[in-house]
């Protein structure tokens, strides 16, 4: 049964060191608050899994809490470069980090695959590419019936999921809408479930035909944190935060510069104060 609580006794209960985790969001509702409380409990050799490895795992990898990587494009969207990312492969700085990289296709299929109980994803893909050079993981197959030979890599399973959506209800049922990328594969793939909410809502009344609804039966825990996607965004609630984006390049390119944020706006802020907190990242480059 989907439990409602804060957001700290989510993490406490659901996330554990060495765990594998996804905090899931492609571009839109990422999960910010979240992983900013998996940091302030001091979380360790995480296999950290995401699509989109952007802000969010650069501050987990740069306060150490990473033992490998599994995703496809690792950057700041619309700058550059993940600068504590890069830090950690290049000069193992603050610790070494395996990587795993695959395609948006091979990491879609990989959560495809969690998600439906099976042990490997089957698609086109990798042609041309030097993936497969560089990652063990990616494979090929045979087509039984036309011989044509497929790319094949590892269902993905985490241990946990983390997204961030709009509204739950009473019930504990989960609305997304606008883009959902990933996030419903993601839930349904991981053994534990934890969703933070802008609101939680009487019913959903008046939604999107095009919107997603996650049962509460794939949900382990519900905790309201307004503003938990910040600088993504929330569709319908708040607009992403392009300037964030860009500072946050100053921020983490200097290693004294990140930590001194990550103590002033994560470590020693409470979880409920992080739809304020965040605002202040506009002025801490």
């Amino acid at each position: 049964m989907v439990k409602f609580c804060s957001l700290a006794e989510a993490l406490a209960d659901n996330l554990f060191d060495g765990d594998s985790v996804a905090f899931e969001g492609f571009t839109h509702l990422i999960p910010y608050a979240a992983a900013h409380e998996a940091i302030r409990q001091g979380r360790q050799e995480l296999t950290l899994i995401r699509m989109t490895p952007d802000l969010v795992y650069d501050q987990m990898v740069g306060m150490g809490m990473a033992k490998k990587l599994i995703f496809s494009y690792l950057g700041n969207p619309g700058v550059g470069l993940l600068r504590r990312c890069r830090d950690a492969i290049e000069n193992c700085h603050p610790r070494v980090v395996e990587i795993e990289e695959h395609s948006h296709a091979g990491m879609a299929n990989a959560y495809e695959a969690g998600a439906a109980g099976m042990p490997f994803a089957v698609f086109r893909g990798y042609r041309g590419a030097g993936l497969a050079a560089v990652n063990p993981n990616i494979k090929s197959v045979t087509c039984p019936f036309t011989g044509e030979k497929l790319a094949a890599v590892p269902a993905l399973k985490p241990d946990v999921t983390f997204i961030h959506a709009q509204k739950a209800n009473r019930k504990g049922d989960v609305l997304v809408e606008g883009i959902i990328g990933i996030q419903k594969e993601a839930v349904l793939a991981a053994k534990r479930v934890v969703v933070t909410v802008e609101e939680v809502v009487e019913d959903f009344a008046d939604v999107h035909p095009n919107c997603c609804v996650l049962p509460n039966w794939t949900v382990a825990a519900i905790a309201v944190a307004p503003g938990g996607a910040h600088p993504s965004y929330a569709h319908g609630y708040y607009a992403r935060d392009n300037a964030a984006y860009l500072e946050w390049d100053n921020i983490a390119a200097d290693r004294e510069a990140f930590h001194a944020w990550m103590k002033q706006y994560v470590l020693e802020a409470a979880p409920e104060d992080f739809a304020g907190r965040v605002s202040h990242l506009r002025r801490a480059a």
